[in-house]
């Protein structure tokens, strides 16, 4: 008697105009969760004037966090807070890790804020994490690929990447994105692929991350 072995459908990706779409990302079958938002004006204009003064910033937290408990970073970005919009900024960023600890009841959060000037990680590859937040605030957003646009056991392989037939997904700056890893349980193998944008000398972009801890 023949064995007959379930085929995994191909993996699926949610989009949607609120913030309630990231949900979606703790679906099975689900890799990818984008919440479609247009930042506020102040917002925009705070990230945009802080790319434009040039100076680096790169700053790491780890916040702990309960389903009740406020999420306060009044530090964040310290040396900008002279900047119009740079409490919105904030506020905007502890909103969002807020709700991403409450969907995934996380206890400790790992959060990152970035301002790059090159790509981080310019090959496509999956994360090994259980799920990660991105958002880029100003600059170009993350590209992804659809399921079998590139052969998964030849990621990182620079000449297996896709060429200009391949269609390549980017984000717009201020989506919110979740990007479901190989560690999350049951999606072993199905990672959503992704990379870093390519970024033209002189451009500049603002990331912030999120990575559930505990």
């Amino acid at each position: 008697m023949l064995a007959y072995q379930a085929v995994r459908p191909a993996p699926d990706q949610r989009f949607g105009q609120t913030p309630g779409v990231l949900a979606d990302a703790l679906q099975d079958g689900v890799n990818l969760a984008v919440w479609q938002r247009d930042l506020p004006l102040h917002i925009r204009e705070f990230t945009e004037t802080l790319l434009a003064l040039g100076e680096p910033l790169a700053e790491s937290l780890t916040l702990d966090v309960g389903r009740d408990a406020d999420v306060r970073l009044t530090g964040l970005a310290a040396a900008y807070r002279d900047i119009a919009g740079h409490a919105g900024f904030v506020a905007d960023v502890a909103w969002l890790a807020q709700a991403y600890a409450c969907l995934l009841e996380a206890r400790r959060i790992g959060l990152r804020l970035r301002v790059l000037d090159k790509a981080m990680c310019p090959r496509f590859h999956v994360d090994h994490v259980p799920l990660r937040l991105i958002t880029t605030y100003a600059g170009a957003g993350s590209e992804w690929l659809e399921e079998g646009a590139m052969d998964r056991k030849r990621l990182g392989d620079q000449t297996a990447e896709p060429n200009e037939r391949t269609p390549v997904n980017r984000l717009r700056a201020g989506e919110v994105a979740l990007f479901k890893g190989e560690k999350w349980t049951g999606n072993e193998g199905a990672g959503i692929v992704h990379r870093s944008p390519p970024v033209m000398r002189g451009e500049r972009r603002l990331i912030l991350t999120l990575d559930w801890l505990a």
